[in-house]
């Protein structure tokens, strides 16, 4: 027997259902804010993710080489594909560009709860707009994203690249990158153990003691920027400050508010991200953090070859999401069976097919009886499959010009014209 490759799954109809309603409410969302689909090869050239990655994502590809002897990678997000796409073919298009995406990505790193070597992420990306209404339009996109499949229960904590930036000047560290994946993986190390990578830049205890404070300035907007304006005092600091004043106003006009928090202690993982950065959080006991984020990422185009392109975008993270809507009772049961059963009985194999043909041509969902049961087996699968009604096609009864329904529920039999058993299928699935 031939196992699955560790870190992925084999989803079977049932958690097909669900996937496709969550994938499905996301997409109506993104196409209402105008968003266009898009979709990009599996795989990229390994340079594409060299180019822009951090170390860490780098070393997570699942890098190969083709029979041609090319290094190619599969995808580990879209972003960089997007960005490849859009330097290809789309530099000179009208701004903005608009495009979403629903896809699978592929990462080498260890399985846990949330997280998986092969997952799907839903995201946009935003091209050709600095303006701060772009990042308020995809965070209000984002926050809308989880609000459509019944989620409530969240927050957006939004952050600032330049912000940190600026931080590490006034702390004199020089790998500013550095100190930034090790403030973005506070949560995930003790006390003791932040202190210490603090310490490996070079900080004095009165450093790290600011490093602790700012990673503590967080929740509503109101009380959070009256004191990174005390904190900061830079000219670029106090520009960006009053971008994310008008950020919250924007958001607020969106009427999405509500659910977000500026936390600048916030870097996100990648190394490209410029300026506002952001990721959702939904409390739950299943030890699932983050369930999506994104953020400005103005350089990235040019590292591809572009003419300096600003950009904002997002993913949600499929894999942690659905496990917090169904831990919360929010992913509805959906129902797999059949409308309609029908079962010939002798030789009327092909008047049970012209049936079930009319049945499905008019949305009706009908399965045919493909293993030659008898009747009473027949009914007993009907049984099984949960069908709402089964169709008898009897020779004799053909002969007469009908067929009988039969109510699974209720057992209750009715013999209907053949010519009119879509009109009664109809009826009957409507009571």
């Amino acid at each position: 027997m031939i196992e699955r490759v560790k870190g992925t799954r084999d989803f079977l109809p049932e958690e097909m259902a669900k996937r496709r309603w969550v994938f499905e409410r996301i997409r109506e969302v993104f196409e209402r804010y105008n968003f266009k689909e898009i979709l990009t090869p599996v795989m990229e050239y390994t340079k594409l993710f060299e180019l822009r990655s951090g170390e860490e994502v780098v070393k997570q590809l699942y890098a190969f080489k083709d029979k041609g002897g090319r290094d190619v990678s599969l995808r580990p997000d879209m972003t960089s594909s997007v960005a490849r796409l859009y330097v290809n073919q789309f530099q000179n298009a009208p701004k903005p560009i608009k495009w979403y995406y629903i896809a699978n990505m592929f990462r080498y790193e260890e399985p846990q709860s949330g997280r998986y070597r092969e997952f799907w992420q839903a995201g946009v990306e935003l091209i050709g707009s600095d303006k701060v209404e772009a990042d308020a339009e995809v965070i209000s996109l984002f926050v809308e994203s989880y609000l459509s499949v019944g989620l409530k229960d969240f927050t957006v904590n939004i952050g600032d690249r330049v912000l940190l930036d600026e931080f590490a000047k006034m702390l004199g560290v020089k790998d500013d990158i550095g100190l930034m994946r090790i403030i973005d993986k506070k949560d995930k190390l003790t006390q003791e153990e932040f202190i210490g990578e603090l310490k490996k830049f070079g900080l004095d205890d009165a450093g790290v003691e600011k490093v602790l404070s700012l990673v503590e300035i967080k929740g509503k907007p109101s009380e959070v920027l009256p004191k990174a304006e005390e904190l900061f005092k830079s000219e670029k600091a106090k520009e960006e400050i009053k971008r994310l004043y008008e950020l919250v106003d924007l958001l607020d006009a969106y009427e999405v508010s509500s659910w977000v928090m500026i936390d600048l202690g916030i870097a996100r993982g990648f190394d490209y991200y410029t300026s506002v950065v952001f990721e959702a959080i939904a409390p739950n006991d299943l030890g699932i953090g983050s369930i999506g984020g994104g953020g400005r990422y103005d350089n990235l185009i040019e590292v591809f070859g572009g003419r300096p392109t600003p950009a904002t975008g997002f993913a949600i993270g499929i894999e942690r999401l659905i496990p917090i809507l169904e831990w919360k009772g929010l992913i509805p049961e959906i129902d797999l069976s059949p409308d309609v059963y029908v079962v010939p009985v002798g030789d009327t194999k092909r008047e049970a097919i012209s049936i079930a043909s009319r049945l499905r041509r008019e949305g009706i969902k009908a399965e045919v009886e493909l293993m030659g049961r008898k009747l009473r087996k027949a009914l007993d699968y009907a049984n099984r499959i949960k069908a709402k009604a089964t169709i008898i096609v009897g020779r004799k009864d053909l002969e007469r010009g009908v067929v009988t329904i039969r109510d699974m529920e209720s057992g209750e039999q009715r013999e209907v014209k053949v010519e009119e058993v879509v009109g009664e299928v109809k009826r009957f699935l409507r009571n």
